[in-house]
């Protein structure tokens, strides 16, 4: 019988949260427990631990496409494949925003046999995370506008006025608001807009401090805003960096919870690839670091946004270096970048294989591994996530076409067998580990260049793209921030997540492109620069038929239809 990823998830006997920190070699006098299942993870842990790093995955994947590809089903799996032949894994991951959870996607926690529980605490409120940085990001928009109607000392222009308000949840409503209506009581009248939390700047703030001091300073260097003479206004010049911190300090600590097969998992932060800089915290991974031999973790959408994001910024960042890069990928989406219809994958359809739509598609995959192997320099494997309409001689193709880039490729079955599963991708991450280098790794570009030159970089040697164009008003951000001092940063690109390009239209590996860059403007204490490409939005909106329609609770509380 045909059980989905809640049913089960809800099927699964947990381990208690303090067994799941003896696993982990954590002593429970560092555990902060949410019941029974979750816990929160002391920061001092960091600085106490004697244990040395273990070995650091990063585990990616090809451009995304509505087939799927189980990035994160494959991740969790890699863990607990690694457990069971021996050695001793964590598990990284990002917290799901419930944008996605009742938009579109309806979970992120895994698939099949390859999840991390308890999935339905982790998909929705789980330990508050994302509602401290919301309110952090929404008491500092408070402040501006209280700051101008109580007598305006700093000077701001109201038009100017750079922070939006946040809320986790798709609403494409909120994008453009007027705000402060009603009277001279009632505030001053302004245009404003919300972004979704997972692209505050303060969610990239939490992810990349790096101690509960670092979180404070970069707080009050946020750029909230410019003055009547274009002078910069921040955080800490509203004196607002101290209560934002307080209601972030239980925030910045790890949570730990367990994947189904009781392997210890980091699940802390959720910034998205394609808006923000898609990675989970810098302590969670240490803390991970120093608790395991291996840590498996994640980045966001492609290896074209997450992993570039994961190692030009949070490996810059957080002195990291992964040990070796896992490229997930599907015959059906490498299919459905080759042309073919998604309603032609299903196993009723006759004459499944379809080695032509494969041979047009393949490129997709091939190049974001020449990316990992000859840009970032780094031991990589592809994962072949199998389906059951993949056939034997579609295999053998990728595997083949993997080898004339000196590149495995390996089947993964973890969705329906969990670690065992997982167990021949976790043999050839040991084997890249052992017996290949990660003494080279390079960055896609040098830090010292100048802004356009580093956004003309990652266009050119990530995405393949033959150049740049900047509308006028982005040549004016840039010249302006260079002048205030920001030209060292490292650059996150806010792009579509289907395309190399621009344009979400241009699949598979399109060559010919220029990627337009319409804004530019600085997190300051997030510390990078966001350049936004074509018409990607901060706020995504609910589709058609979201998935909330699908989602219910029974009398008894048992909440059903969540993936």
């Amino acid at each position: 019988m045909y059980k989905n990823d809640i049913e089960i998830a809800q099927e699964c006997k947990m381990k208690h949260i303090l067994d799941v920190g003896k696993v982990a070699h954590i002593d429970e006098k560092y555990l902060e427990q949410y019941g029974n299942y979750k816990a929160k993870v002391d920061l001092s842990l960091l600085s106490e631990t004697k244990r040395g790093d273990g070995k650091l995955i990063l585990v990616t994947a090809i451009t995304p496409t509505p087939a799927g590809e189980g990035k994160t089903t494959t991740t969790i799996g890699l863990a607990d494949g690694l457990r069971k032949i021996g050695k001793e894994s964590v598990v990284a991951l990002r917290e799901p925003s419930l944008g996605p959870v009742f938009g579109i996607k309806g979970g992120a926690a895994g698939g099949g046999y390859a999840q991390v529980v308890p999935m339905e605490d982790i998909n929705l409120h789980f330990t508050g995370d994302f509602h401290a940085i919301t309110s952090a990001n929404n008491l500092l928009a408070a402040m501006i506008d209280n700051h101008i109607q109580q007598g305006n000392t700093l000077n701001i222009d109201p038009r100017k006025i750079t922070w939006k308000r946040c809320m986790d949840m798709n609403d494409r409503q909120l994008r453009f608001i007027v705000d402060g209506l009603g009277g001279k009581a009632n505030g001053t009248p302004r245009e404003d807009g919300f972004d979704i939390t997972v692209a505050s700047e303060i969610m990239a703030i939490l992810c990349l401090s790096t101690s509960l001091m670092d979180l404070k300073d970069r707080l009050g260097k946020i750029i909230i805003g410019y003055t009547y003479d274009n002078k910069p206004v921040t955080s800490g010049d509203l004196k607002a960096s101290g209560a934002m911190t307080a209601l972030l300090k239980d925030a910045l600590k790890p949570n730990l919870v367990q994947t189904l097969e009781g392997t210890p998992a980091f699940v802390h932060g959720g910034p998205f690839a394609n808006i923000a800089h898609g990675c989970n915290s810098i302590v969670s991974t240490k803390m991970a670091l120093k608790m395991g031999e291996y840590v498996i973790t994640e980045a966001g959408f492609g290896a074209d946004l997450g992993a570039e994001k994961f190692l030009d910024i949070k490996c810059r960042i957080g002195n990291l270096v992964p040990n070796a890069v896992v490229v997930v990928a599907t015959i059906r989406a490498l299919k459905m970048h080759g042309g073919m219809n998604k309603n032609k994958l299903t196993e009723k359809c006759e004459n499944k294989e379809n080695i032509l739509a494969l041979k047009k598609g393949i490129p997709n995959l091939l190049r974001h591994v020449s990316n990992i192997k000859d840009v970032y320099k780094l031991p990589c494997v592809v994962a072949i996530n199998r389906f059951p309409t993949d056939t034997d001689e579609e295999i053998d193709y990728i595997i083949n076409k993997c080898k004339e880039l000196n590149v495995n490729a390996v089947l993964s079955n973890a969705w329906a067998e969990g670690g065992s599963g997982g167990c021949s991708l976790a043999r050839e991450v040991v084997r890249l580990c052992e017996e290949e280098s990660n003494k080279e790794f390079s960055y896609s570009y040098n830090i010292c260049k100048s802004i356009e030159e580093k956004i003309e970089a990652i266009v050119k040697r990530i995405y393949h793209g033959k150049g740049v164009a900047f509308t006028l008003d982005a040549k004016k951000q840039i010249s302006n921030l260079e002048k205030l001092g920001f030209n060292e940063l490292p650059i996150c690109i806010a792009k579509t997540q289907y395309s190399f390009s621009d344009d979400a239209k241009k699949i598979c590996a399109p060559d010919d492109f220029v990627v337009t860059i319409r804004n530019v403007k600085v997190s300051a204490g997030a510390g990078f620069i966001v350049a936004l490409a074509g018409d990607i939005m901060t706020m995504p909106g609910l589709p058609k038929e979201p998935s909330a329609e699908k989602i219910d609770v029974l009398s008894s509380g048992k909440i059903v239809g969540l993936f």
